[in-house]
This record gives structure tokens, sequence and C-alpha cells, in this order.
């Protein structure tokens, strides 16, 4: 029979290392993409998006994408729109709106911006078309395309063009344009946001990384199971009793 004693030196054999590791973990001990060393979270979350982002917003989905703009060439549409803005970066729904009206006459509609409202028409096809093209210039990492055609920051424009699209997507409905306004929201979740998530991170095969793949996976399931076990004797030796 396992005395309490020895659940207690089991517990401490385990948890000693377990939070060693953890320290070592978040450490800046390890290589960061841009230079410089990052900790080790922050490692393995930049490894897990190269890996996966060749996945998000490939080729072949940017010519679906690009293919469906192309079928609104010619539709024109007219909208009032209302711009939310970021309240967290202190990016005002008055300023989002004026940024929107920008990209949408760089585009080449009308839109005149008043306070959080845009009023815009012109040809859809046009500005999906804009909007694909932007993304996959993000998703490629060229920003300097789209501050050299908007004067502006590349994420702020994306971002703006994505509030654009989740407003027109609301607004199309209420105008029973139902496959224009699904168009929208297709461009929010499947251009617009792989593009401004994956922004700056550069593409990495599976095939290339497999062994460290497999490594991160393997480590993670030992590593939560090392530390309920941890957890577990540690309990049964102070004398409290886990079980259901």
């Amino acid at each position: 029979m396992v005395t309490k004693s020895q659940y207690r030196a089991r517990a401490f054999l385990l948890l000693i290392p377990f939070f060693v590791i953890l320290v070592a973990l978040f450490m800046r001990l390890y290589p960061s993409p841009q230079g410089g060393k990052v900790n080790g979270l922050d490692y393995f979350d930049n490894f897990f998006n190269e890996v996966s982002k060749g996945s998000s917003f490939n080729e072949e989905a940017q010519g679906k994408q690009m293919k469906i703009a192309d079928g609104f060439s010619g539709q024109t549409f007219k909208s009032v729109i209302k711009i939310k803005g970021d309240q967290k970066v202190k990016y005002s729904p008055e300023d989002a709106a004026q940024t929107a009206a920008k990209l949408l006459t760089t585009t080449g509609l009308q839109a005149t911006a008043a306070g959080d409202e845009v009023t815009v028409e012109g040809d859809l096809g046009a500005m999906t078309k804009a909007v694909v093209e932007d993304s996959i210039a993000m998703y490629n990492n060229q920003g300097e395309a789209l501050r050299g055609k908007y004067d502006l920051d590349a994420q702020q424009a994306l971002f703006t063009w994505h509030q654009i699209m989740d407003s027109l997507n609301k607004d199309l409905t209420k105008q029973n344009q139902f496959e224009s306004a699904k168009t929208m929201k297709n461009l929010m979740t499947k251009a617009i946001e792989p593009a401004y998530n994956y922004y700056g991170v550069k593409v990495t095969p599976v095939k290339e990384e497999i062994p460290l793949l497999i490594f991160a996976l393997v480590f993670y399931v030992i590593y939560t199971v090392w530390y309920g076990f941890g957890i577990m004797y540690l309990f049964e030796g102070l004398g409290v009793n886990i079980g259901h």
C-alpha cells in the first residue's frame, strides 16, 4: 500500500521538473523569425501559424474568391452602412467611416461619410475584386501594396474592409439581395480574416516540419498528463481523496 509520504514524494518528483520546464518555456531562449529571441509559447504559436497558413487562403482559395468577384462585374448597388471602428485602439466610428469612404472611392465607387455612416453606390464587382486583391496582397505579406494604394496603414485598411463587408452583408440582406449579402459574408471569413490574421507570417510546408510538429503534439499530451498525475499525487499525499 502506498503511504501519504510516498504520494508526496511522487508529487514533488513530477511537479518540480514540471515547473522547471514551465519556467524555461517562458524565458526568451527561442529564435524569432523577425530576429532576436522569444519565449517558448510565442515560438510554438508562430510555428503552428506557419504550418497552418498554407491551407487558410492558398492560391486555389484566392482564385475561387476572385472568380466569385468577377461574377458581380457590372452589377450596381446602393447602400447606407454604419461603421463601428474600434474603441480599443481609439479608432472612432467617425474616423473609420472616413477611412471606409476613402477605400471605396479609391476603388471607383461613389462614397460619402457623415458621422459613422457611409453612403455608397457603384459597381459591386469592382468593390469585391478590390477586396480580394487587397486580401491576397496582405496574405502574401505585401502590406506596402495597400499603403501605396490608399496611403493608409495596411492592417487598418483591411480591418476597415472587414467592417464595410459586415455592414453591407446586413444592409443587402434587408434589401433582399441575399446572394450579394452572402458574398460579403464569405469575403469576410474566407479572404479578409485569414489575410489579416496571417499577415507577417511566412508559409512553411507541413512536410518540412513533421519532426517538430510531432514533437510539439506529443510533448503537449505528455506535459498535460504529467501535470495531472503530479496534482493527483499531491492531493493523495495531503489526504484528499479524488474520486467520483
